[in-house]
């Protein structure tokens, strides 16, 4: 069951498709920036991902654990989540819905939600309505709520901008795609090793 309206949720996205990227986005933080870890460290890392996109649950699952000890624990690193929308209909219907329930349980508790999507991949895609459903009651929300929050319109259209904001400004139209202080890496799955030889780059040309 797709939960919110696919034509308003594709809303051209999915011309996106899963090109390569041009010039370096942006790395200067913005006002809905979801990120974890000390503003004030001297090195920003931008993961521009889906919580629908295969590629970006697998690195989730199998190096976020190690980056985010190594990194954003330990205050060396300030890790920025943004939120795309590419890949066929069923990805981005599950992004979508799965990035409006992360907004609207908050800052505190929106990397739960994404962490429970990418975990919980190939459930999600099996049952997006009844896994999304079941996450939301987790965190307490009734079912009147949850409804609200993945069809909540004005949530939809920015998300929608901020997805427009990071293809055509920030030239990011694949997942994922990190940026480490304003140098984008090739997108795609990337180990620890790349992202520790990008961080010490970063370090030295301080």
């Amino acid at each position: 069951m797709i939960i919110v309206d696919k034509r308003a949720m594709v809303g051209g996205l999915l011309a996106f498709g899963l090109a390569a990227c041009g010039k370096a986005p942006v790395a200067a933080p913005l006002p809905d920036d979801m990120s974890m870890g000390n503003a004030k460290a001297p090195v920003t890392v931008i993961e521009y991902a889906s919580v629908g996109c295969p590629i970006c649950g697998a690195w989730y699952r199998e190096v976020f654990p190690s980056f985010k000890a190594k990194y954003i624990d330990t205050g060396r690193v300030r890790f920025v989540s943004r939120e795309m929308l590419v890949g066929n209909s069923s990805e981005v219907a599950l992004a979508a819905a799965g990035f409006l329930l992360a907004r609207c349980a908050g800052r505190d508790r929106y990397f739960t939600v994404t962490d429970a999507i990418y975990k919980g991949q190939t459930a999600a895609y099996a049952d997006p309505h009844g896994f999304l459903l079941n996450l939301a009651r987790s965190m307490g929300f009734d079912d009147a709520r949850f409804d609200a929050c993945v069809t909540d319109r004005a949530a939809l259209n920015a998300l929608n901008a901020r997805v427009d904001a990071y293809a055509n400004t920030d030239k990011v139209n694949a997942t994922p795609t990190f940026v480490i202080n304003g140098k984008a890496l090739e997108p795609g799955y990337h180990p620890l090793s790349d992202l520790d030889a990008a961080i010490a780059a970063a370090q030295s040309s301080r």
